[in-house]
């Protein structure tokens, strides 16, 4: 039997419609309009369209948004004095820089610039450490969606065996981290497997939850899954191009193979990517109600 699909683009409209209403409601009672901006320094194509598409959600929530774009030999001295007005304004609740910068720009020093209430992507070293201490003030989009993608799809985490595949600090970390916080929506026993896991079948198979981002197309098959567990795939590989252009994408997982052993499979596209986006709005309209004190 082919697994159950868990599609990111579903519960991704859902969240939205939630987070619409929410924002009325802080608008109608309080007079509060979640801010976003948006800084884009040079052009690179998929940052474009990662900032565009981020910009187009904000503005269909109902938020005040502002795109900055900069050219890509802005000096370091001046994007962080620019973050350092968008921390000192009230309108702005939530700061986003896109990555990656210009190799004459310290990313580190940029992010850690950025106010830690009005960091919205959560990578500020004091929201990991919030995370950390099981205190997070905001959750890292993307393993922020996949938390909500397991919730929402009925996946039980309480108890169950987490293998993650992959270690960076925006997914394989963080996602940890969160799922074996003595929380509802995780209390999980959490398995981190990297590049130099020895024997990573061996781990793998023991997952009741999959989670995988590796970063390389197909590298998790079908003789490494557990049958009846739930998988979660994080990558996103081009892989080639179709004969009008458009780009063809792969996960890190091989999805027709694995389908008819999981119980439960996110697609790609389609799956964790709609999530990151939306988790980001809810991140904004969360630090909004901090700023004015509410909830």
């Amino acid at each position: 039997m082919s697994a159950k699909i868990i599609s990111g683009n579903e519960i991704a409209k859902q969240i939205r419609e939630e987070l619409k209403a929410d924002v009325e409601n802080l608008q109608k009672k309080h007079n509060i309009q979640p801010g976003l901006v948006t800084i884009l320094v040079g052009g690179n194509p998929a940052s474009v369209s990662y900032v565009t598409a981020k910009q187009k959600t904000s503005k269909d929530l109902g938020f005040y948004s502002i795109q900055n774009d900069q050219q890509a030999d802005i000096a370091e001295s001046d994007l962080l004095k620019l973050i350092s007005t968008y921390n000192k304004d009230p309108k702005i609740h939530g700061i986003l820089v896109q990555l990656p910068l210009p190799k004459h720009i310290n990313e580190n020093k940029v992010l850690y610039a950025i106010d830690p209430d009005k960091d919205v992507d959560g990578f500020h070293p004091v929201n990991v450490g919030r995370l950390m201490i099981g205190e997070a003030r905001f959750y890292p989009c993307t393993p922020y969606g996949i938390q909500q993608l397991l919730i929402r799809s009925g996946t039980k985490i309480e108890g169950a065996e987490v293998v993650v595949v992959g270690r960076s600090n925006i997914v394989g970390k963080p996602i940890a981290m969160m799922l074996v916080q003595k929380k509802d929506g995780a209390n999980a026993t959490v398995t981190i497997c990297h590049t130099k896991t020895k024997d990573m079948k061996t781990h793998t198979l023991r997952g009741d939850i999959l989670i995988v981002a590796a970063g390389a197309p197909k590298s998790v098959t079908a003789d490494m899954v557990k049958p009846g567990a739930v998988v979660i795939d994080v990558g996103v590989n081009r892989v080639g191009m179709t004969p009008e252009g458009k780009a063809i994408l792969q996960g890190d997982v091989d999805f027709e193979e694995v389908k008819d052993t999981a119980s439960a499979i996110t697609p790609v596209p389609g799956g964790v990517g709609p999530m990151t986006i939306t988790m980001l709005m809810l991140n904004t309209v969360r630090a909004a109600k901090m700023a004015a004190g509410i909830g």
